[in-house]
């Protein structure tokens, strides 16, 4: 099984424009995503994709690769279907890795491939368990069920499931709530077919790219991590994690 790595980066952003490119620490946050997925294993090849020039220099400069894509994908998804087929190699398997993400755990990376040797996964993704009953009601976290085969059944920015008739402050007692993490693998064939797909009821809904998918039938594995996710969403997230660090 061959895996590429694919690292999509956008210098636009309505939140923090030109965040890829911001220094943490002497290292800029997409050169610092590039190195540590690096670390996985299990990655035959790794590019970033971008629409903009000053990344794909950058890029070059620090020695990695990079492909430029085009400029009117409306997702990650869509970027790396572009990408896939821009890079040089036979794959099966793609890895969507988030460009905002400079500590990520190149053991999720791993995570997600291995997900790939059960051979009825179209597509594979990663869950943690929810500890606190508070985050559990903030929508910008998306929650997730799945079934006794470790598939997803639905994503949702609601708490799922209900407990019904029980208080809220006990449900993380009573349940095993999951968090979606938001890294993502596809067989060769799934990429090329999900970003043909038109956009879905629920997802409209929902603002969740990964339902069109499920309503269309594809399977979505998941594998368990623990590690605490850190993305750099805003420019107080750039701040706090400066803080941390000093």
């Amino acid at each position: 099984m061959k895996v590429l790595g694919i690292i999509p980066s956008r210098f636009g952003s309505s939140r923090f424009p030109g965040k890829p490119l911001i220094e943490i620490k002497g290292k800029t946050m997409i050169q610092r995503v590039y190195e540590r997925s690096q670390k996985s294993d299990l990655l035959d090849d790794l590019v970033v994709a971008t629409d903009d020039e000053r990344i794909y220099q950058h890029v070059k400069k620090f020695g990695g690769k990079a492909v430029m894509t085009s400029s009117e994908h409306q997702s990650g998804t869509d970027r790396c279907k572009e990408a896939m087929e821009k890079t040089k190699g036979d794959f099966d398997v793609v890895i969507n890795i988030q460009g905002d993400e400079p500590f990520i755990d190149p053991s999720q990376i791993t995570d997600v491939a291995n997900c790939f040797k059960d051979e009825s996964t179209d597509i594979a993704t990663l869950v943690k368990k929810v500890h606190h009953v508070d985050k559990l009601f903030n929508p910008s976290m998306v929650k997730v069920v799945i079934n006794n085969r470790d598939q997803a059944m639905y994503f949702s920015r609601s708490v799922i499931p209900n407990l019904y008739g029980v208080p809220q402050n006990e449900w993380t007692e009573q349940y095993e709530f999951l968090e979606h993490v938001g890294i993502y693998g596809y067989t060769k064939k799934a990429l090329k077919e999900i970003t043909q797909l038109p956009i879905s009821s629920l997802e409209v809904h929902e603002k969740l790219e990964q339902l069109r998918w499920l309503e269309n039938g594809y399977t979505v594995k998941v594998a368990y991590t623990d590690v605490e996710s850190e993305p750099i969403d805003t420019v107080e997230d750039f701040e706090r994690i400066l803080k941390r660090m000093d």
